[in-house]
């Protein structure tokens, strides 16, 4: 079987990593890659918002299924262009990747299917954004509506941010069309959860738990980012909420993509607020979530190929995937001054000093091969995720992993799942 993963960052890496973990797997192609990619793959520099570009590749590769790891590419219709050549595809379509390309069109979605989410109203104008502040108060959430690399969203503690923030995307277009229409959406109190479920359209499978880290700085505080680190499991999550989530949010959703003619085929996932009304959708993505896939994938005892394999091929009802009882953990080393202006092209060292720990795996982000030595290309550089028999177990290995890597101004939060450590063990 030949495989070919799109993209080039730290959930591309873990999910090249898993499927080469498959004995029918004879070749990986990836693109672009990045340093880490290419010790298991064949990495391509191609332009993945090319959906002609890549799908020739596939094709003229022979390429039997098709890994898209970033939303860009999705949201471009490059699932529509690998099925209209016959090729397999996890990914869904244009049209139902707008899940995550359009925050206003997944809440009509959410709506028209009953899923539980923040009330919200769609603005395209400061002055009605203005007005809407009125209705809402503060704290509140201001959303640009379209792709924004995970910084488009403001948790806004007062009126006065949460004025900025709508005029940084409907007057300064900081994210240019992205912002050009902003979703303001009521603050929710709870636990923060992330749900990634694999689906053919019809059946829904749902992975492990896990609870990301969004913010730059420790405690919370700073701004949002694509991620900073995350664990799983999540000890605070209720017993049941896995089994909620499918049948009050994912399957509803699906069910619903359908209806609109966009059927959905490839990886939903949920970001929850488990409230006191149960759980709410934040968010939902097209796509596995970064940094979550780096802490999930280390459990599954499954292979991962046959999974994505039966999505293709809608038969995923008769799979069950198997996982470890321990935890993961992984905390994210980024360049100093993410998620605002960072340096590239600082040489990396303590790698393999790290990847040596045991049950330690460097998943490369933002990282490319110069001269024979591994440099920074990105904000988040690495993640580093580590496996132990529980939550603080996995936390001390990943931290020792982390303080073996050097580069100049690298940074990394340092209180990555230290509060789920200390519930009933981390289990």
């Amino acid at each position: 079987m030949r495989l070919l993963v799109v993209g080039g960052g730290g959930r591309e890496h873990a999910l090249t990593w898993k499927l080469a973990q498959n004995p029918t797997v004879d070749k990986i192609f990836a693109v672009p890659g990045n340093a880490g990619i290419e010790e298991v793959a064949q990495c391509e520099p191609l332009d993945i918002t090319e959906p002609v570009v890549v799908a020739d590749f596939a094709e003229s590769n022979g390429i039997d299924l098709t890994v898209v790891g970033p939303e860009a590419p999705l949201v471009a219709g490059l699932a529509d262009q690998l099925t209209e050549r016959g090729l397999r595809v996890f990914g869904p379509s244009k049209a139902a990747a707008r899940i995550e390309g359009s925050k206003a069109w997944a809440k009509e979605i959410m709506t028209k299917a009953g899923v539980p989410t923040a009330r919200s109203e769609t603005v395209f104008t400061i002055e009605d954004g203005l007005a809407a502040l009125e209705r809402f108060g503060a704290p509140v959430v201001i959303k640009a509506d379209g792709l924004a690399a995970g910084k488009g969203v403001t948790v806004a503690e007062d009126k006065a941010r949460a004025e900025q923030a709508l005029r940084t995307c409907l007057i300064d277009m900081a994210f240019g069309e992205a912002g050009a229409a902003v979703v303001v959406e009521e603050f929710c109190e709870g636990e923060e959860l992330s749900i990634l479920c694999l689906t053919d359209g019809r059946s829904v499978l749902p992975l492990v738990p896990a609870q990301d880290f969004k913010r730059a700085y420790d405690g919370d505080a700073g701004p949002n980012t694509g991620g900073m680190g995350s664990y799983s499991p999540v000890p605070s999550a209720p017993a049941d909420i896995v089994d909620r989530a499918v049948k009050e949010i994912f399957e509803p959703t699906v069910r619903m993509l359908e209806a609109e003619g966009a059927p959905y085929v490839g990886c939903l996932y949920g970001g929850l607020m488990i409230t006191r009304d149960g759980p709410k959708v934040l968010e939902f993505n097209c796509r596995f979530g970064d940094p979550e896939t780096q802490a999930v994938l280390p459990r599954l005892r499954s292979d991962l190929a046959e999974l994505l394999l039966a999505c293709t091929e809608t038969n995923l009802s008769y799979y069950r995937p198997m996982w470890t009882a321990d935890a993961c953990v992984a905390v994210v080393v980024a360049s100093g001054g993410y998620p605002g202006h960072y340096r590239t092209g600082v040489p990396i060292e303590g790698l393999g000093e790290a990847g040596a720990i045991e049950g330690v795996e460097v998943f490369h982000a933002g990282t490319v091969r110069k001269q024979g030595r591994i440099v920074t290309a990105g904000g988040r550089v690495l993640a580093v995720g580590a496996r132990g028999e529980d939550i603080s177990a996995a936390r001390s290995r990943a931290y020792e992993a982390v303080g073996k890597i050097q580069f100049e101004g690298m940074h990394y939060r340092t209180d990555i799942a230290e509060r789920a450590a200390s519930i009933r063990g981390g289990r």
